[in-house]
């Protein structure tokens, strides 16, 4: 599948479908750009995501703080069970970097889709 019927499956959820950046978040991308937010992505994807063993899985991703947090909820890359079950990647595995790249993918098209939307220019 692209990158472009996930993010349209996830849309189909209602429990994914109902994230969405405000405009602090908007205005937090801006003021920060795109590249940076993405190596934060990065960063949260590898410290939090990418072990093979989270003592506080399921509860490791925030709802609300960071535009990257709000994505990998949206995009159902929060925990290793959402991803497991979304996008068939098992847990009890570290996370390859061809796997952190897609996560990271993903999220960075979820923000920009966002950016696209939004209501604030």
């Amino acid at each position: 599948m692209t990158y472009g019927e996930i993010l349209n499956n996830l849309s189909k959820s209602k429990f994914r479908n109902s994230f969405h950046l405000r405009k602090k978040d908007i205005i937090y991308i801006k003021e920060k750009s795109p590249l940076k937010i993405k190596e934060h992505a990065y960063d949260f994807i590898k410290k939090r995501l990418a072990p093979a063993d989270i003592p506080n899985d399921g509860k490791q991703t925030p709802m609300k703080g960071h535009p990257v947090f709000i994505s990998q909820h949206a995009c159902a890359c929060c925990c290793r069970g959402c991803l497991e079950k979304w996008h068939k990647i098992p847990k009890g595995k570290n996370l390859t970097s061809k796997e952190i790249d897609y996560i990271v993918n993903l999220i960075m098209l979820w923000i920009k889709k966002e950016l696209q939307e939004e209501k604030w220019n």
